[in-house]
């Protein structure tokens, strides 16, 4: 997070790391950013572009997430929980039929770049949080999950988070300096509606095995049917009537 804010993105000040004579595990402290969570004005931010360009060097150890590392993975979780998803044996197919290359230069993703995530307050996107899965990787990675359904919140004609669209979002991307590949941005859709739906079941398997007590876990678990509509409406487009 230091890192990106010196990059230029919008992020929380980091105020205090926490150490062992704290006694109060591993953390840190930021600053408190008002705003809301939602909003309307983050497609043209070039926060995103910013990130993608902050320097690997120097960086705490990040793993390297290319397009098959990341399917391979998510199949493994896939095979574990042993449901029959044919629509997610669709998108596994295709996903692995039409896998790009690695990036040319891996660069850093936050990993969760999405609406629910970005705070907002009258001047436009005032910090981007939860940065636990930031990575190495494919900056369309970031794209494609910005573009999830999932977190269009039921605005599912806006595909940028339920606010803008695929347009005005490369648009701004690329005026901020970012490069916009779009079959690659593609591909990491499909892959974050997989990813989304895997999660889910995983979220479902952990409440029916009693390993998590919590009923939200359960609820969730309940919205990989969600992601099947989804993952075939990105597979098998029909025009609307």
């Amino acid at each position: 997070m230091e890192r990106a804010a010196a990059a230029g993105v919008p992020v929380p000040a980091v105020r205090l790391v926490l150490e062992p004579r704290h006694g109060l595990g591993e953390g840190f402290v930021m600053t408190r950013i008002p705003g809301e969570t939602l909003g309307a004005r983050i497609v043209r931010e070039p926060a995103l572009a910013a990130l993608h360009r902050v320097p690997a060097a120097g960086l705490p150890p990040l793993r390297l997430g290319t397009p098959a590392a990341e399917l391979a993975h998510f199949e493994r979780i896939r095979r574990g929980h042993g449901t029959a998803r044919p629509v997610f044996e669709l998108a596994l197919r295709w996903l692995a039929q039409t896998a790009p290359g690695d990036p040319s230069a891996p660069c850093v993703v936050h990993g969760d770049f999405r609406n629910g995530n970005l705070v907002v307050d009258c001047h436009g996107l005032a910090a981007v949080l939860d940065w636990e899965l930031a990575h190495l990787g494919d900056p369309m990675e970031d794209l494609g999950w910005l573009c999830v359904n999932s977190w269009r919140f039921g605005r599912g004609e806006l595909p940028v988070g339920g606010f803008g669209t695929r347009e005005d979002l490369f648009e701004g991307y690329t005026a901020a300096g970012g490069c916009v590949e779009p079959a690659r941005a593609h591909w990491w859709e499909v892959m974050g509606t997989l990813k989304w739906g895997i999660m889910c079941e995983t979220m479902a398997h952990a409440y029916l095995a009693g390993t998590e007590t919590n009923l939200e876990f359960a609820a969730i678990g309940r919205r990989a049917s969600e992601t099947e509509i989804d993952l075939l409406r990105l597979l098998v487009p029909r025009a609307r009537p």
